[in-house]
């Protein structure tokens, strides 16, 4: 009987160490998931630059393949920023940012290099008419 009773003594301390572990490890794993609102602000920065990169690159081939790199980094940044994973995701939020500015600055310069070469073709165009017009004025 002195068995039942040591039992039963012992049996509610277990019990209430048991229930302070579990709860220490419940909040030592919610402050861990819980993700910091600077965290959150870089991915919704993120966010804003792939979809001004997506305006800028349009339907042009160029800068294509970095806006689409841009939205993959940003995937994984809402992923990473949904599962608590706050220093992946602010890395993935910075890489999508740096691609979105590639694809506008590779569009950007696609657009500038065409309309160089044009200005180029129109001045050649003046140079040809103005030496066709040399000879009849002699």
């Amino acid at each position: 009987m002195s068995y039942r009773i040591k039992y039963r003594t012992t049996n509610p301390v277990r019990s209430a160490v048991t229930w302070a572990l579990g709860v220490g490890l419940l909040a030592a794993l919610s402050a861990c998931s819980s993700v910091s609102d600077l965290a959150k602000e870089r991915v919704a920065q993120s966010e804003t630059s792939v979809e001004q990169a997506r305006q800028t690159v349009g339907k042009s081939e160029h800068g294509a393949v970095e806006l689409q790199q841009a939205r993959d980094k940003l995937n994984a940044a809402k992923s990473a920023l949904a599962s608590g994973y706050e220093k992946e995701a602010e890395r993935a939020a910075a890489q999508a940012h740096l691609y979105a500015e590639l694809a506008v600055a590779k569009a950007q310069s696609a657009d500038a290099r065409k309309a160089a070469n044009e200005v180029l073709a129109s001045v050649e165009t003046l140079r040809q008419e103005t030496e066709r017009g040399t000879p009849a004025q002699r």
